[in-house]
Order: structure tokens, then C-alpha cells, then sequence
């Protein structure tokens, strides 16, 4: 199911979230961003994706400035820098 359609569910239950890394290649916060996310999800067993800019004109347009970008359930998280620690407590909460 898309992230669009899944917001509000799974609230509290990180193993129905989805987390979606919007990032580019060779981008080094990205690849810092995706171990960040890949080991919090690892963790708490919610599901993650992640989408290239270079790929979608729609996604480039909006995040090219803030790349890597973390969205939950399709909402923006966090930009540039992912803490472990608060993108675990979005997850649970």
C-alpha cells in the first residue's frame, strides 16, 4: 500500500509504518541517512523504502534542496540528518 494512503495507520505499532529514505546516488548524507534508517527499522520491524530524486521529477522538485529527506506514512520526518533515537520514538508514537 502506498505511504499516502497509510497515514494515521499503524500509530504506535512500528512494524505497520512505512519509512521511505528520499535521497540520490552519491549523495554521502544519503548514505549515512539510509544506515540510520535501515538499523531503526531493522529494530523495530517497521518497513522502509527509498526513493531516488533523479528518478521522479515530483520528488526532485520538492526535496532536491533537502535531500536525504525521511518520510513516515508519507509525512516528512526529518531532513539532511537522521537521529536514531527520535526517528525510533516517531515510529512508537
Amino acid at each position: 500500500m502506498s505511504p499516502l494512503f497509510r497515514r494515521g495507520a499503524g500509530r504506535g505499532n512500528p512494524a505497520e509504518r512505512v519509512v521511505t529514505l528520499v535521497g540520490k546516488p552519491g549523495c554521502h548524507l544519503c548514505d549515512d541517512a539510509r544506515a540510520v534508517v535501515s538499523a531503526v527499522c531493522g529494530e523495530t520491524g517497521a518497513v522502509w523504502e527509498e526513493k531516488d530524486i533523479t528518478q521522479d521529477s515530483a520528488l526532485n522538485e520538492a526535496y532536491w534542496e533537502q535531500i536525504p529527506v525521511v518520510l513516515i506514512d508519507g509525512e516528512q520526518h526529518t531532513f539532511w540528518r537522521v537521529d536514531p533515537g527520535r526517528l525510533r520514538r516517531a515510529l512508537h508514537s
